[in-house]
């Protein structure tokens, strides 16, 4: 038997079609619900691994750069001391007053030169101090979130082997069921779909109310519904509507309660005797 276009369905199949995807879809909505907050709280410590990596490499460019400059400092420490050494074995060779006032000079401004750097030696030292406990904070931090990472891992993985094979199987059915719709009904549903608080593009009647957003439905627009002639969604929500029963939804008949019968009342009348009114009196008999 050759497979129907989907240009040939009509729209009572097209509409039985559609709700079977959206059943389908929705069954792999609920598969994926299973996971929860799983994958969100994943992603967010992968984030946050990689950001103490940042962190990390900061830290640890900075104190190489303080070290670098504790290194230079040293250096030039080194350098004015030998300076003044020199100076001071020519203030011995001094000829006047002169040169020897120029010498002292060149070592009291020597001697400031190895101060400052002495300072900004220690202030260096403070901050490579700061930026490795900072360090090490970041590692035990990254540790912890490590440890938390595998475990949401693991959990994760262990819901994923549970529910693949459904899910697979499910996604399968969705694709082939997409086929059999033409496109710019597909599209609608999706759309529809995902802006959709509750995933549901389409929708059946309940109690003469749209199964989406619960309004009213007015009872021309409910028999136009249960004629299958055309595509209708609701005034409110935009979601298609369909009949129940094309659904394979069972309604059940309204009760309607029977009235208790009245029982009629049936008065007792009593006829008298008029034996005053019409008596013989004994005498006059």
């Amino acid at each position: 038997m050759a497979k129907k276009e989907t240009t040939d369905l009509s729209v009572e199949e097209r509409l039985t079609t559609l709700y079977q995807l959206q059943m389908t879809l929705s069954a792999i909505d609920e598969k994926r619900a299973l996971r929860g907050e799983l994958p969100l709280e994943v992603q967010d410590l992968e984030d946050e691994i990689a950001g103490l990596d940042t962190r990390i490499e900061k830290i640890e460019n900075e104190i190489k750069d303080f070290e670098a400059a504790v290194t230079m400092k040293k250096g030039e420490i080194a350098q004015a001391q030998a300076i003044v050494a020199r100076y001071q074995q020519q203030l011995d060779e001094v000829k006047n007053n002169r040169e020897y006032d120029t010498l002292t000079k060149e070592i009291e401004f020597k001697n400031l030169e190895i101060e400052l750097c002495e300072k900004k030696i220690k202030e260096a030292a403070t901050h490579i101090n700061e930026r490795k406990a900072d360090l090490n904070h970041a590692h035990q931090t990254k540790e912890e979130r490590q440890t938390a990472l595998a475990e949401k891992k693991s959990e994760l993985n262990e819901i994923m082997q549970e529910t693949k094979e459904e899910e697979e199987r499910l996604k399968e059915k969705a694709q082939e069921l997409e086929t059999k719709i033409d496109k710019r009904l597909l599209d609608g549903f999706k759309r529809i779909r995902k802006s959709a608080r509750n995933g549901l593009g389409i929708v059946y009647v309940q109690r003469d109310a749209c199964g989406g957003c619960f309004n009213k439905i007015p009872p021309q627009r409910q028999l136009d519904i249960k004629m299958h002639k055309k595509i209708i969604p609701c005034e409110y929500c935009g979601r298609i509507m369909i009949d129940p029963e094309l659904a394979g939804i069972k309604t059940e008949a309204p009760v309607v309660e029977e009235k208790p019968k009245r029982k009629r009342a049936i008065r007792k009348t009593t006829t008298k005797k008029a034996t005053d009114d019409f008596a013989v009196p004994e005498e006059e008999a």
